[in-house]
């Protein structure tokens, strides 16, 4: 094991005295460790467990495990990188009427399935239209689809781009994914209109 992790370049300190707290664990105990002052600095800690499963009732199987500790590494990364800004994203979803929350996950769902690269941000707060759009607006999102009752009967979503001069539009939701495309494209164009 120390070969492997000289070869790979990860440096370490056998410790015999590490130990976990669980009674399962055998031979190999480790812990990944921050270089920081103060006693909480291990943010992974794991080892084997060759008999846990046997103890479970199952076939004698070797295993190891690890559990991460989030908050420190996350704290870690700020502490080093400083706040790190979120990319906004690129459709805000507003959905008004009790169909539509039915549904609307549904549809976006199958968007990010459809579009993976995009970002969609789903109001799930509640609110009316007008708080519903000062979310979407400070989103930073270019772009918000409405899903409402309305449109919903008649099979389409409202389309609304928000950081250009343009007209509401109406998407079947059919075609939903090439609306979303096209309206994406249509903001960047005059965005960069806009800018130059």
């Amino acid at each position: 094991l120390c070969d492997r992790l000289r070869a790979v370049g990860v440096s370490y300190e056998v410790n015999p005295r590490l130990v976990r707290g669980l009674d399962y664990y055998n031979r190999t105990v480790f812990e990944w460790i921050m270089p920081v002052s103060g006693a909480q600095n291990a943010v992974c800690s794991g080892g084997r467990y060759d008999g846990l499963i046997a103890q479970l009732g199952a076939e004698s199987t070797p295993a190891i495990g690890f559990a991460m500790g989030v908050e420190r590494l996350v704290a870690r990364v700020l502490a080093v990188r400083g706040a790190v800004r979120a990319a906004p994203p690129d459709v805000y979803v507003v959905v008004s009427g009790a169909r539509a929350e039915a549904q609307a996950l549904e549809l976006i769902e199958r968007l990010r399935s459809e579009r993976p690269r995009l970002r969609f941000e789903l109001n799930l707060g509640g609110g009316n239209f007008k708080a519903q759009f000062r979310r979407a607006d400070k989103s930073g999102a270019p772009l918000a689809l409405i899903i409402g009752d309305d449109e919903l009967a008649r099979g389409v979503v409202a389309v609304k781009p928000l950081r250009a001069e343009s007209v509401q539009s109406e998407c079947p939701i059919a075609a939903l994914a090439a609306g979303v495309d096209a309206a994406l494209a249509a903001a960047t164009r005059v965005h960069r209109a806009a800018a130059s």
